[in-house]
């Protein structure tokens, strides 16, 4: 296997620049950060709660790709434009969660690019790798 592969799938938004959408190497998989974009329209989900929700569908769709679960997740970095938000993104993060929850840090931002409320990054274990 090469040092790194990339991770695409048109399940998520397409990179918005010069980055990929996940890098696999060895058995970790970094997904970039996902806002909350629907992968159909290129368009950001109005409020940060939709945001959040379609940031966590699209983190789904990339790992599909490696055929493994949001349960293999083990760290999260949520990047919000409002931290009075945290608490509303904290609710629909964990609600894709059945105990166990990764790590995580929450920082808030200056800005996010399209304007997007919510960013969040996740690296993945990838069992039997």
């Amino acid at each position: 296997m090469p040092f790194k592969t990339v991770v695409q799938t048109d399940a998520a938004p397409k990179a918005i620049g010069p980055y990929s959408q996940a890098i696999r190497s060895g058995d970790l998989l970094f997904c970039s950060g996902q806002l909350g974009l629907v992968p159909a329209t290129g368009e950001l989900a109005v409020g940060v709660e939709a945001q959040t929700r379609q940031a966590m569908e699209n983190i789904k769709a990339i790992l599909a790709t490696q055929a493994v679960g949001l349960d293999q997740i083990v760290k999260t970095t949520i990047f919000v434009a409002d931290l009075a938000e945290f608490g509303t993104v904290s609710a629909v993060y964990g609600s894709y969660f059945k105990g166990d929850f990764p790590a995580r840090s929450t920082v808030q931002v200056a800005g996010l690019p399209k304007g997007g409320l919510v960013e969040i990054e996740v690296t993945v274990r990838l069992a039997g790798a």
